[in-house]
């Protein structure tokens, strides 16, 4: 049940999305931060940890779950270390990913030829 309930919600998420780039002029890095920026508010408003919960990878896998993991790593360490802690969180909760995105990007290039679209 637990596999279901993350591919609903997370194939909600998806098609909402896929509906926006369709039925909308917005361009995709406008989509994506959108996103991102959706789970820092979501999170902020209390309301995203109780879809995590229903749902657990269908909600943190898209972009909106990246946001609210930034969102959770600086309230984290704005109680824990003050102001200094709005600049420090985001990156201390998401560094793994970061860093897996980068690496993983940068041997994408390796092995593939970049072509420009026509």
């Amino acid at each position: 049940m637990d596999y279901f309930k993350a591919f609903l919600i997370g194939g909600l998420i998806c098609a909402l999305v896929q509906m926006l780039m369709e039925k909308t002029k917005l361009l995709p890095g406008r989509i994506m931060v959108l996103l991102v920026c959706l789970g820092v508010a979501l999170g902020a408003l209390g309301l995203y940890q109780p879809l995590i919960d229903f749902a657990g990878a269908g909600a943190t896998v898209p972009l909106s779950g990246f946001g609210y993991t930034l969102w959770t790593g600086v309230r984290d360490a704005v109680n824990n270390e003050g102001f200094l802690g709005i600049f420090k969180g985001g990156f201390g909760a998401c560094a793994i990913g970061i860093s897996a995105s980068l690496l993983l990007g940068f041997f994408a290039c390796l092995v593939f030829k970049p072509k420009t679209k026509k």
